[in-house]
């Protein structure tokens, strides 16, 4: 029996998300065209006969800007320490000199798997290139390349991972999907139809708060804060005669009745909080615990 962490680090819009959900057959992960869509760690554990592998997701790379970066920084930084494995994703059309920068200063003391994701859309020229210029590389044990999107070469990267991972007993019951709540995956889920409706900076002045999970005798009753910084972002949520408000409620509600199952009643209320992503009060209030911060970060 194999098991072990394995964690999955790149750059912003690398692919991390839709690896993730490709390798568990489902979907965890919110996905989306823009930048720093993923802002937890998520987890998902993978049972099979002959292994448990949890892949950790993690937030793309980034300086951090204001403390919500930090603090999803804090993500990468936790999942570096406790992985046994490290899959380093790389779009294949990105700066591949800068990506070597960033995979050398994460200093692995794991072994690292470089995955050169979305071959689909590459030539054969430019694959081969970035497969010569990241052998050999210190933090690169394997080079291998897969689509996420397509599925292509995923089992493939699954059996090299199986590889380095060492003998052991399960760490999760053979039924979990993952560690986190329902309530998290609701949130996200309409986090992620924000990213779709809105344009601009909406989506990055955006939070979303679980309020109400109650499951009644026929329908779920789902009721969630969407949190902005500014009255004018809350205006852009609402819509004219709050028909984007409804719009997304929608929307949400269709993917969450399917991730859950059964019939979902959802209410939407627009909060301002101005300046919520570097208060630290706030923070830790919509989701991002400020643990360990100080060891974290000065380590």
């Amino acid at each position: 029996m194999k098991t072990g962490f394995v964690s999955i680090f790149g750059r912003p819009n690398a692919g991390k998300s839709t690896l993730l959900n490709t390798l568990m057959d489902e979907k965890l992960a919110i996905v989306s065209h823009k930048a720093q869509t993923t802002r937890h760690r998520i987890k998902g554990i993978l049972n099979r006969e002959n292994c448990q592998i949890v892949f950790s997701d993690t937030p793309g790379i980034i300086d951090p800007k204001y403390k919500l970066h930090e603090k999803m920084m804090q993500a990468v930084k936790s999942a570096l320490e406790d992985a046994d494995v490290a899959l380093l994703i790389v779009d294949i059309k990105d700066n591949l000199t800068e990506l070597d920068e960033l995979f050398s200063s994460l200093k692995l003391k794991v072994p690292g798997i470089l995955v050169l994701n979305k071959m689909d859309t590459a030539s054969a020229e430019q694959i081969t290139a970035a497969s010569e210029f990241f052998k050999g590389k210190k933090y690169a044990k394997v080079v291998i390349g897969v689509s996420a999107l397509k599925k292509t070469a995923t089992e493939d990267l699954i059996d090299t991972i199986l590889g380095f991972l060492p003998d052991g007993d399960p760490f999760y019951d053979s039924d979990d999907l993952t560690d986190l709540p329902t309530k998290f995956f609701v949130g996200e889920m309409i986090r992620e139809k924000i990213f779709f409706l809105y344009q601009d900076e909406i989506p990055y002045h955006t939070t979303v708060v679980v309020k109400e999970f109650k499951e009644k005798t026929t329908l779920i009753k789902i009721v969630a804060d969407i949190v902005v910084q500014r009255e004018t972002q809350k205006g852009i949520l609402l819509g004219e005669g709050g028909s984007m408000i409804r719009q997304l409620g929608t929307e949400a509600r269709k993917d969450i009745e399917k991730f859950l199952g059964n019939k979902v009643f959802l209410e939407l209320f627009v909060r301002v909080k101005p300046k919520w992503r570097d208060n630290d009060y706030m923070l830790r209030e919509y989701g991002y615990p400020w643990r360990n911060l100080e060891i974290l970060l000065y380590s």
